[in-house]
């Protein structure tokens, strides 16, 4: 297999798009939200969110290379591999911006410093968790069933990936459905256009073009600014933040996070066998864990994460390539200063289309993957992703008809009350919010269990969600002003009724017969 081909463009624009998605997300919750100067942004936390992208990528692609010489294949996909959503926003609005307030209350001259120091040890604990977690995880996914591992992707790739693009794609119909045309004809279609122009290339340059001929491109003058940063290890300030307790104070936030980081990459990895390419799991995710501790040696605050996507991206032809481009991408924009003039010229809305093609990919192969009966296992791993992005809907339009703004009315339990009006049960919702990934492998473990009528196991996981309930790992929420969040508290009557599930499971072989002798 060759390090470069054609493919590797266009898997190169896509896992580049998401990437760059998350580089103008941290750029922006810094700044506007923390409130941190730029210089610690584009000086400290992007140079270091460089080195824990350079150091996965490149393994990746490595990794790739090492497994087509191994095997004789020219068609092995390197996994993708980026920052981790969840962990960027877990650890803005949970650790951070609260080590900043405090530090505000409490007459510190150097807020900002604070909190990104708190961010800091927080990104190294949970580097430190998923480095650990590799040497256990081989376990874990001896004992859990596929459709478990698949169809929780599947959840995430049907409501925050496809179903968030899709709305932003007929809301700017003339640039969104245009750049979807092309995809669609190219990738299911599986034609290439003239000349050998690959798909994804036409669709961003088209998405572009017409971005700037419709208005939907920034407005106002360019940005001005860029130079050059290195890499520079602060270890002093992280140490400085642990010496202060911040690990201590923030260990019920890191440690799900790093879980929940350990788990979703565990999910990918499979995601990845379905598709064909059977990359060692303990390796895959010590080298994960290894970038995020790099990450925090040299300033991020943001933990690394194997990408959902895989069968994507080597659907569209990429191979190892696309992950070293990437890499060399990613480190110039975060060194350079050039993340503000890439957003002013290249509007999102240009490749959200191929995005939204990975998410549909990543739904149906949860089904593809599987055996056939055990699709009703796959529907139930899917269904808490989807409460989970319909809390994210339900607050977003609170927020926006002034409920948890400054000058609204804060979030309360008064919300279940005025939802259950319309026969909405939104104290479910919240429920399945708070730790989904655990629920959706839990549910669809245990229906698959159910399924081939080995019902001691089904009560073995059904008995684990209680026990996660108990600690507050899932369906233990709590509100606060402006939103409703994890608490980590026990969730008494979750953790009773999966313990009742339990039983019924326990006492299932001999309460019941078969009806059905073809089973």
């Amino acid at each position: 297999m060759r390090w470069f081909v054609r493919g590797d463009i266009d898997g190169f624009f896509g896992l580049a798009l998401d990437n760059l998605v998350q580089l103008l997300v941290i750029d922006s919750l810094c700044r506007f939200v923390l409130g941190f100067p730029p210089e610690l942004v584009h000086g400290r936390i992007l140079p270091g969110v460089a080195v824990s992208l350079l150091v996965g990528n490149l393994f990746y692609a490595w990794q790739a290379k090492n497994l087509a010489t191994q095997t004789g294949r020219s068609d092995i996909c390197a996994l993708p591999y980026g920052i981790n959503t969840v962990s960027l926003f877990g650890y803005v609005f949970l650790v951070m911006l609260p080590a900043k307030l405090g530090a505000e209350a409490s007459g510190a001259p150097n807020a900002a410093e604070v909190a990104w120091r708190a961010g800091l040890v927080a990104c190294l604990g949970s580097g430190l968790i998923e480095l650990g977690g590799s040497f256990f995880i081989d376990v874990l996914r001896k004992f859990t069933p596929r459709a478990a591992l698949l169809s929780t992707l599947a959840g995430i790739a049907i409501t925050f990936i496809s179903l968030g693009f899709l709305f932003r794609t007929f809301a700017n119909p003339v640039v969104g459905l245009t750049c979807l045309a092309v995809i669609l004809v190219t990738y299911f279609g599986r034609v290439k256009f003239r000349g050998g122009l690959p798909g994804g290339l036409v669709a961003v340059a088209l998405g572009t073009l017409l971005a700037w001929l419709t208005g939907l491109s920034p407005s106002g003058a360019a940005p001005s600014g860029g130079g050059f940063f290195l890499p520079i290890p602060v270890l002093g300030d992280l140490f400085s933040g642990l010496g202060a307790g911040e690990l201590l104070t923030y260990l019920s936030v890191i440690v799900p996070m790093g879980i929940f980081n350990v788990v979703g990459s565990l999910q990918n990895i499979e995601s990845a066998e379905a598709a064909g390419d059977k990359f060692p799991a303990m390796p895959s995710l010590a080298v994960n864990g290894l970038g995020t501790i790099a990450a925090a040696c040299f300033g991020s605050c943001f933990p690394t994460t194997i990408y959902i996507g895989h069968p994507g991206w080597k659907a569209l032809g990429a191979r190892a390539g696309y992950s070293v481009l990437n890499a060399v991408a990613m480190t110039a924009i975060c060194l350079t200063g050039t993340l503000a003039y890439i957003a002013y010229a290249v509007p999102i809305d240009a490749g959200m289309a191929i995005v939204l093609w990975i998410g549909i990919v990543i739904s149906a192969q949860a089904f593809s993957a599987t055996p056939r009966e055990h699709a009703p296992a796959v529907v139930m791993g899917i269904l808490p992703g989807i409460a989970a992005f319909g809390a994210l809907m339900a607050k977003n339009g609170l927020r926006a008809a002034g409920v948890g703004m400054p000058d609204g009315k804060p979030f309360g339990d008064w919300l279940v009350e005025a939802f259950r009006g319309s026969d909405t049960w939104i104290a479910g919702v919240f429920s399945l919010e708070q730790g989904f990934i655990f629920t959706a492998m839990i549910l669809s473990a245990a229906t698959v269990e159910i399924i081939e009528r080995r019902f001691l196991r089904a009560s073995a996981w059904f008995a684990g969600a209680a026990v996660l309930s108990l600690i507050g790992l899932v369906h233990s929420y709590a509100f606060t002003p402006g939103d409703c969040v994890a608490s980590l508290t026990p969730a008494w009557t979750s953790a009773i009724g999966y313990g009742a599930m339990a039983a019924v499971m326990a006492i299932a072989k001999v309460a019941t017969v078969s009806d059905d002798a073809s089973h």
